[in-house]
């Protein structure tokens, strides 16, 4: 099997009254990460690694900003769709690996929960599932706790 590795990175501003879903999963808070759809930022930087992977474009190409049909969709779906196009060119994937930098909310309660439900829309084991939360030690406009960032890597095996 020839293997190939893809990277993601995906980043959101907070903003007050949106919901905030991050790898499938909703928190309680009174502000979201503001974009088209739920703006989940872990699971379009997971989109981007397995695209990354199999050279495909990125989740903008598949899924532009500017199509309605996009308008607060759930990520989770454009991840299956994602693993769906990967699989038609031959491709298993075989794992992810993923960090999110976030100030607030704590994270760490809920990485179980997102690795299930990120196991659930790729296919994968939740032991397939790398998963990390850190902050930015205040730097910058993530460490202000202004937006919330993401980074993946995805390993793609070409049957």
């Amino acid at each position: 099997m020839k293997y190939r590795i893809g990277h993601g990175y995906d980043i959101h501003r907070l903003v007050p009254g949106r919901p905030l879903v991050l790898g499938g999963v909703r928190f309680d808070t009174d502000y979201g990460l503001d974009g088209h759809s739920d703006a989940d930022c872990l699971t379009h930087a997971l989109c981007d690694a397995i695209l990354g992977a199999a050279a495909l474009p990125d989740i903008g190409h598949f899924f532009p900003n500017t199509d309605p049909a996009f308008r607060n969709i759930d990520s989770q779906e454009l991840l299956r769709r994602v693993v769906a196009e990967v699989t038609k060119l031959g491709f298993d994937l075989v794992n992810v690996d993923a960090t999110v930098i976030a100030e607030k909310p704590k994270l760490a309660p809920r990485l179980a929960e997102m690795k299930a439900a990120l196991a659930r829309s790729t296919g994968l084991l939740a032991d397939e599932i790398g998963l990390k939360a850190t902050t930015n030690e205040g730097v910058g406009d993530l460490g202000r706790g202004l937006a919330i960032a993401a980074h993946a890597v995805a390993l793609l095996g070409k049957r």
